[in-house]
């Protein structure tokens, strides 16, 4: 299953930006205290984040259908050559069934 990286209501997130982002380590729990009552103008954002929002990003220019792949199974079904196991459907539906029964978490 996937999930939108999306900001604060609804509003794109932006990787990148007119300022770097800047990372703050401390080595003392006193100053970790002082940093996080005080007020602190950046924002820590990490690889990850960044590396998913340009990966959506990416993902968005991409078309939703692959019409060479669809094409070609237009010209398969067309010429006759195309042919569904029907066995290879049903143990695919089986397999979705018991994949999507696991994320339910009564049934685990």
């Amino acid at each position: 299953m996937a999930n939108k990286i999306s900001g604060i209501d609804g509003r794109p997130v932006q990787v990148g930006g007119s300022a770097p982002a800047t990372r703050v380590r401390s080595s003392t729990s006193e100053s970790t205290k002082s940093e996080t009552t005080g007020s602190l103008s950046n924002i820590d954002v990490s690889d990850t984040a960044r590396t998913l929002a340009a990966l959506e990003s990416h993902i968005g220019t991409l078309p939703v259908v692959n019409e060479s792949r669809v094409d070609a199974v237009r010209r398969a079904v067309d010429d006759g050559r195309y042919h569904v196991d029907p066995q290879r459907v049903a143990d695919k539906m089986m397999r979705f069934e018991v994949d999507l029964l696991a994320t339910i978490p009564a049934h685990k």
